[in-house]
């Protein structure tokens, strides 16, 4: 009988759950929180082990964060193995109700939980605005271009993908609210990303 661990080593191992969604206006593919778990579930029926995934309000600083937990359970011993996930509510979101806000806020954290239950890597993924890992060779001191793409580096310290956009969109873009506070001069990046590519 292979413990909760060995079962949960085969499924990270056999799991496969590419990015089959598309967002047209940003043009990159993607994978969500259901596109995981339909790839997961035939793998728990195999093993004997059956995941389930909750979500709970955190107050932090002030601040609402959606927590979830993806457990696994060893449906032939006591044994489980889990991985906690958390997005942050906004305050408001243009187009959305409260519900709605939370909804997707919930959908991150899940999406979050279920990469690190089953070790999925989704540092390229740009509808999360993951951060990207980068060394200190490829960057000056806010941002970096990588692979045709450019990145800002965010007042905690995280790259976050703006893609490859115009002159114009990045003025726009590092005006934003989502860049407020980050360590960059706008004429600076703009000339020195220009310059670059």
């Amino acid at each position: 009988m292979k413990d909760i661990m060995t079962k949960l080593q085969l499924i990270q191992m056999e799991l496969k759950a590419p990015k089959n969604q598309y967002n047209k206006f940003g043009k990159f593919n993607y994978r969500n929180a259901e596109d995981i778990l339909e790839a997961v579930k035939p793998l728990c029926q195999t093993h004997g082990a059956v995941l389930i995934v909750t979500d709970s309000l955190v107050e932090t600083g002030g601040r609402f964060y959606i927590r979830a937990t993806a457990r696994l359970y060893d449906l032939d011993s006591d044994g489980s193995a889990s991985a906690d996930g958390y997005a942050r509510e906004t305050d408001e979101k243009a187009g959305m109700d409260a519900s709605q806000i939370t909804g997707s806020a919930s959908s991150y954290a899940r999406k979050y939980a279920l990469n690190g239950l089953f070790c999925i890597d989704d540092v390229k993924d740009a509808d999360s605005d993951k951060p990207v890992t980068a060394s200190k060779e490829d960057t000056t001191e806010s941002w970096q271009k990588r692979d045709g793409k450019t990145y800002i580096l965010s007042e905690n310290g995280k790259w976050y993908e703006l893609g490859n956009l115009s002159k114009k969109q990045l003025q726009d873009a590092l005006k934003s609210d989502k860049f407020k506070g980050c360590r960059y001069d706008i004429q600076k990046a703009i000339k020195e990303i220009r310059a670059d590519g």
